[in-house]
């Protein structure tokens, strides 16, 4: 493998002069906005306090480059420098923590950039007993690590990253394909056994994380939907499983939980303990404004990814930025999508959103 170059990506320049906080210290509340580094802006962001600017972050995936550690190490860096996001969405493939069970993908062209699922590792209820654990340190779970441990040098404290991780409902769905639901209500106690294999699994790949100087990680929960279950069913198989982990990043500072779909379950995650959430919130409620009441954190978004990021101007870019921004009232907001950039997206359009968070 070559190597990757470790200069710190951020701007260069001598230490922030307003730095006022030892290396594990608290924020100082008289600190100016105008001195802010990355980590002040998002700390200030989510306590709701003033800042220079609001924080803001795209990320997309890497189709193809996503299945080699140092090549979406490379192109993780290079959108940074070419962007200067407030944080790194570290951005494996959703095959990263499902490979090392035999799940077999591909990517057709997608322009999401996510894989096409072959035959699915489970097959009849019985075969959920069989997961065994897996070592975060083999196999796609390694090379993610390797990728991480790379992103880390080249960045260190000064643009804080985060690594994507999948529920374990989420990962049980890649496995199993439409069967899951089938199985969630005619065999939950097989899947329940499943849900604690693939749970105690994301939990050894968290601890191996933390080696690679993490701020937290980005939860994504792919059914707290009601399009797909009950707030009954998701209490059961959903909720719980998704508390173990984030208790488990407790210590880190950075904890981001994404919603993915639409009519999503807020209300029921809006007391799970992360700094800050993520939905479809051009696509569907909660709006913006609406989820500052109900959720104590930093709300992301703001920028519909499909109809404005991807098809739109940068005038209209700007425009949704500016709405976003005065219907928080630039309070515990983070500038972003409700979910990936297409692969596609015009970098001109990507490069508005950075620059309207400048005002």
């Amino acid at each position: 493998m070559g190597s990757i170059s470790r200069r710190k990506i951020a701007p260069p320049g001598s230490p922030d002069p307003g730095e006022n906080r030892g290396s594990d210290g608290p924020l100082r509340t008289n600190v100016h906005p105008l001195s802010m580094n990355k980590r002040r802006r998002l700390e200030a962001a989510i306590a709701g306090q003033a800042v220079d600017r609001p924080p803001v972050a795209l990320w997309r995936h890497w189709p193809g480059d996503d299945q080699r550690a140092e090549d979406l190490a490379r192109a993780t860096l290079d959108f940074q420098r070419a962007f200067d996001f407030d944080f790194i969405k570290f951005m494996p493939s959703s095959n990263y923590c499902l490979a090392d069970w035999g799940a077999e993908s591909r990517w057709m062209g997608n322009e999401e950039g996510t894989r096409e699922w072959g035959r699915r590792v489970i097959q009849r209820p019985e075969d959920w007993t069989r997961l065994p654990v897996l070592d975060p340190r083999r196999g796609m779970l390694g090379e993610m690590l390797r990728a991480l441990t790379l992103v880390g040098q080249a960045v260190g404290k000064e643009v804080p990253f985060i690594q994507t991780i999948f529920n374990p409902l989420a990962q049980a769905k890649n496995l199993a394909g439409e069967r899951l639901l089938a199985d969630l209500r005619q065999h939950p106690e097989e899947l329940r056994a499943g849900l604690e294999t693939i749970t105690e699994s994301t939990l050894r790949f968290i601890e191996a994380a933390r080696e690679t100087d993490i701020a937290g990680i980005f939860l994504a929960l792919q059914h707290a939907t009601y399009d797909l279950l009950s707030e009954a069913e998701y209490r059961e198989f959903g909720r719980p499983y998704d508390l173990r982990i984030l208790e488990a990043c407790a210590g880190f500072w950075f904890n981001l939980l994404h919603l993915h779909g639409q009519h999503v379950m807020f209300d029921l995650v809006a007391d799970y303990p992360v700094q800050a959430i993520n939905w479809h919130d051009q696509e569907t409620p909660p709006s913006l404004g609406e989820a500052l009441a109900r959720f104590p954190g930093a709300v992301v978004g703001g920028i519909h990814r499909e109809a404005t990021l991807l098809r739109g101007t940068p005038e209209q870019v700007r425009a949704e930025v500016r709405a976003a921004i005065e219907a928080t009232g630039g309070r515990r907001l983070i500038v972003g999508t409700g979910c990936v950039a297409f692969t596609n997206t015009p970098l001109g359009n990507i490069r508005a959103a950075r620059e309207a968070a400048e005002g």
